[in-house]
């Protein structure tokens, strides 16, 4: 075949060999987005559970603060009052609130662990009363030794009920609620939580939490995780 021949061929040939080339060539998915690569997939138990988490963190700070008062050593009261305000916000008015509202009415209307879900209802007003007492011990200036003691009292109690009750619902409650719902409808669970966490505190909610429960442990001293080790 002459020069001309040869280039009259690839010419002719060209477009069914990159016909070929392009159909046995693997094809490359699109990169993830940005949005696809830092999204997670958290079930409702397990939102709940990462928030019990923020819960028992302010708790070690009442304990500090308690044991504080009890060997007469310095604290800011202002420290216990922001701790008190987490509580509130995010634990008391957002995520006990999630539980009243899709959680104990789910075991209810099955007849399912009903005497556990009344006690935690109890627990949840309770623990807002004495919220509430903290708040105003904390912002009224701890002024002589028996607003101290008082508040001294109130964390100790919150702890000690908080410590079970959250205990309980990480191994009971949230447990059981995954064979109480369909598939869908526990997808839909994490969905609304989700939803309404990003409603009540922006995009980044809990990790603002995270770190507004961080500063309170370094103001204390107890952020360092190392201190808690056995020696």
């Amino acid at each position: 075949m002459d020069i001309s021949g040869r280039r009259r061929f690839l010419h002719s040939a060209t477009p069914a060999l990159v016909f070929a080339a392009a159909s046995t060539a693997p094809v490359k998915k699109p990169a993830p987005s940005k949005k696809e690569e830092t999204e997670e997939e958290v079930t409702p138990t397990e939102d709940l559970m990462r928030e019990h988490g923020l819960l028992k963190r302010v708790l070690l700070v009442y304990d500090e603060v308690h044991r504080r008062i009890g060997a007469n050593v310095d604290f800011a009261p202002e420290t216990v009052a922001a701790g008190a305000r987490i509580i509130r916000a995010f634990i008391e008015e957002y995520h006990e609130e999630l539980e009243e509202r899709h959680l104990f009415p789910r075991f209810r209307s099955r007849h399912t662990l009903m005497d556990l879900v009344d006690v935690l209802g109890e627990q949840h007003r309770a623990g807002r009363r004495v919220t509430e007492r903290i708040l105003v011990l904390a912002t009224g200036g701890l002024k002589g030794a028996d607003d101290k003691k008082e508040l001294a009292a109130a964390l100790a109690s919150f702890v000690r009920m908080y410590a079970p009750h959250e205990a309980r619902e990480d191994t009971v409650l949230f447990p059981a609620l995954r064979g109480l719902v369909s598939a869908n409808e526990y997808d839909a669970l994490g969905e609304t939580f989700e939803d309404e966490e990003h409603r009540k505190f922006g995009q980044d909610g809990f990790e603002k939490m995270v770190d507004r429960v961080a500063g309170l442990e370094k103001t204390l001293d107890i952020y360092d995780l190392k201190q808690f080790t056995p020696r």
